[in-house]
């Protein structure tokens, strides 16, 4: 299994790839952070902040999508398109979250209720989303 600190790939259950390189935060500061100051997230990246049940979009440059999970990764809550200078409700059950770049969770069809994985780069053997 990866590291905690190196990127892994996340999967829905069935194996299709959401992302191919997600980062963890999990320290106060790096929950704190988030994706603050960066330009951009490219497509393929994201980052999984837990614990983590809400997240605000303070000093943010550009949309991203959030999948809020419980403790197994099963999706609790689903915002599509998040814009800078926004906040999520806190979102009960929640034990993590996914941050990825807008139109992530869409084009891969995840959804509440769905269960994803993340697993290291070689560990996967199916085709990228």
């Amino acid at each position: 299994m990866a590291s905690e600190h190196e990127p892994r790939r996340l999967l829905r259950e069935d194996g299709v790839t959401v992302a191919q390189s997600v980062d963890t935060a999990t320290s106060m500061w790096q929950r704190f952070m988030g994706l603050m100051g960066r330009g951009e997230l490219p497509a393929g990246h994201g980052l999984f902040i837990h614990p983590c049940s809400s997240i605000h979009m303070f000093f943010m440059r550009f949309a991203i999508d959030a999948a809020f999970v419980d403790r197994d990764l099963r999706v609790v809550r689903v915002y599509h398109s998040l814009r800078p200078w926004r906040i999520t409700r806190v979102v009960r059950r929640a034990k993590g979250v996914f941050e990825l770049p807008a139109g992530t969770l869409a084009g891969a069809g995840v959804q509440t209720g769905d269960t994803l994985e993340l697993v290291a780069a070689q560990e996967v053997s199916g085709t990228p989303a």
